[in-house]
């Protein structure tokens, strides 16, 4: 089932959410592998199985399976990042931001796919999360490599329908 026909499914109190849905598939800002890479990262980080199957198909003809693999480890990846970042923010003891991580995240350095689609894509699913610093510190590398902030608004956008598409359908189904 693809993405389209997965929103279809929802309530009529989600109708702008379908109506974004399809927006989404027809975004020009984006290029095939941001797009399509961002929404399987998203719908991967949402852990709504239904919503991950529904993108695995959409995606299986539009990204190679190095990037299809890229998203899925942006999102796994993230899931851990952000939460230990998220922390070391929002924590009053500011000690923590000077001890190292001492998490393995080596796919950031090799993901397989061009860097700056990695970053996209990890920059969306942190935004989910809420992860202000994991935001700030992909955008300032999507921002070193030239990437407009229209394109970043994009990726970003792909996550906010994403998580509004998981939350409704979680809600009805």
């Amino acid at each position: 089932m693809s993405l389209k026909e997965f929103a279809g499914q929802l309530p009529d109190f989600a109708k702008d959410i379908r109506l974004n849905v399809g927006s989404l598939l027809n975004e020009t800002v984006l290029d095939p592998q941001k797009k399509f890479g961002t929404m399987l990262a998203c719908a991967h980080a949402t852990g709504h199985k239904p919503l991950v199957e529904a993108a695995e198909a959409e995606v299986a003809d539009k990204l190679s399976p190095e990037a299809a693999n890229a998203a899925r480890a942006a999102a796994a990846v993230m899931a851990m990042n952000n939460v230990y970042y998220r922390f070391v923010h929002l924590a009053k003891n500011k000690e923590y931001g000077n001890l190292p991580a001492k998490l393995r995240m080596n796919v950031i350095a090799a993901p397989g796919i061009e860097k700056v689609d990695f970053e996209l894509f990890s920059l969306a699913v942190s935004a989910m999360n809420g992860c202000g610093m994991c935001i700030d510190a992909h955008e300032d590398v999507l921002k070193k490599h030239g990437v407009k902030a229209e394109v970043i608004q994009g990726a970003v956008r792909i996550g906010a329908v994403l998580a509004a598409v998981a939350t409704v359908h979680a809600a009805v189904a």
